[in-house]
């Protein structure tokens, strides 16, 4: 009724975009408009003095955008060409390490060209090959062997979660509980590991084959069992070699000296490490030695977690994966130079933190920690302390602490 006219007609409402127009007829449109456009008619003009200051700020506002667009586009241009130079060494560098280093591998691995190639990070292409031969397979562990470990890992498992009592005759000195306990810090740590990669959850392409080569392990070394901390080295060699090679690569890398130390929790040869690590601290940098003395701050708080697992849960992992690259030619020596590098990189920061922030800070370093940067400052780390290099000083040291157990009967006890 309310749209029918006097003569009882019906009349059509106006329609929505009627009403819209009318509505935006007298309302500037952008920041264009608030400048540059007439007042409406009930409103009075604007005078010429401020319609030509308004016409100039519209002006610089276009000729400051141009200038940011002009920017952005050259930013944009030099990315590109950082990304495609980057991409052609990769690509360069892959046909070095296929054609020329891995045919030739026993007479090129050491020389100073390869050296110089390892240190830019190995293509990730050829970066499982180039592990496996460098970390080597002195245990001789072949393919059959990984398939008889998992098989043994796969049976324990069947029979701990039917309640089975049945304990293997290598397994002897170890509970059921014992190996069940481990079995259930596998699963745990399974999901723990690279949570944001997702690939190694329940359901994710890697999950079954990173359960394998720790299942296998545990079988393979039941003195060792599983120790927090592998999940995430055999995590990036799953994500570089194969299953089996992966495993190979896992317990031939954990049986080095250094990684068995730790992963057998022998205090001792710990500490030994830690105290070869303080020479190289005190040398390198005085400072920040001396600061950490003052604090307390011992190597154990922040080192151990970052040998255990190689740097791989504590750095971006193409960072770590870059470390990887150089510890598997340089050897333990690179881990506690990498951990100078570190300390070298926040120590302006670190000087000025108290004990508890200091921790914090080395036990959760920052996500985003760019690699050349990080291996800058490993770079002008020196391994070399009265003309003694790492592996002297660490064997004059464990003399040292050798002799002083035998001497003292408390100490072996």
């Amino acid at each position: 009724m309310e749209y029918e006219d006097k003569a009882g007609r019906p009349s059509r409402p106006p329609s929505p975009r009627q009403n819209v127009r009318k509505n935006l007829d007298f309302e500037p449109l952008s920041t264009t408009a608030l400048i540059l456009e007439d007042r409406p008619a009930n409103l009075p003009a604007k005078p010429a003095e401020e319609a030509q200051k308004h016409r100039q700020q519209y002006e610089e506002m276009v000729v400051q955008a141009k200038k940011r667009e002009l920017k952005e586009a050259q930013r944009r241009k030099k990315q590109l060409e950082e990304r495609c130079k980057v991409e052609e060494n990769i690509g360069n560098a892959v046909l070095t390490w296929n054609n020329e280093i891995l045919p030739n591998w026993e007479t090129m691995w050491c020389s100073r060209k390869v050296r110089d190639l390892w240190w830019q990070g190995i293509p990730p292409s050829v970066r499982g090959k180039v592990w496996s031969l460098a970390i080597g397979n002195e245990l001789n562990i072949t393919h059959e062997l990984f398939d008889i470990c998992l098989a043994r890992a796969k049976e324990r498992w069947r029979s701990l979660s039917s309640g089975g009592s049945d304990v293997e005759s290598e397994d002897a000195g170890f509970s059921a509980a014992d190996k069940e306990a481990s079995l259930e810090l596998i699963k745990l740590d399974i999901s723990r590991t690279f949570p944001n990669l997702c690939i190694f959850q329940q359901g994710g392409p890697y999950h079954d084959m990173l359960h394998s080569i720790l299942g296998a392990y545990t079988c393979y070394r039941p003195d060792v069992g599983y120790v927090q901390g592998m999940s995430f080295i055999a995590a990036v060699l799953i994500l570089n070699l194969d299953t089996a090679d992966a495993f190979i690569a896992f317990s031939n890398l954990l049986n080095k000296p250094c990684q068995m130390a730790f992963f057998r929790v022998d205090h001792g040869l710990m500490l030994t490490y830690f105290a070869a690590f303080e020479v190289f601290f005190e040398e390198n940098l005085p400072k920040l030695f001396a600061h950490f003395k003052k604090n307390n701050l011992t190597p154990d708080i922040y080192l151990i977690d970052w040998i255990f697992t190689l740097y791989s849960k504590s750095l971006p992992l193409d960072l770590a994966c870059r470390i990887w690259d150089v510890f598997c030619r340089d050897g333990e020596e690179f881990l506690f130079r990498t951990a100078l590098g570190i300390l070298k990189l926040f120590e302006d920061i670190l000087t000025r933190m108290d004990f508890i922030h200091s921790a914090q800070f080395l036990t959760r370093l920052p996500e985003d920690l760019p690699a050349d940067e990080v291996f800058a400052a490993i770079a002008t780390v020196q391994m070399q302390s009265r003309n003694k290099k790492w592996a002297q000083v660490l064997a004059a040291l464990q003399k040292d602490s050798r002799e002083m157990e035998k001497g003292s009967p408390s100490l072996r006890h």
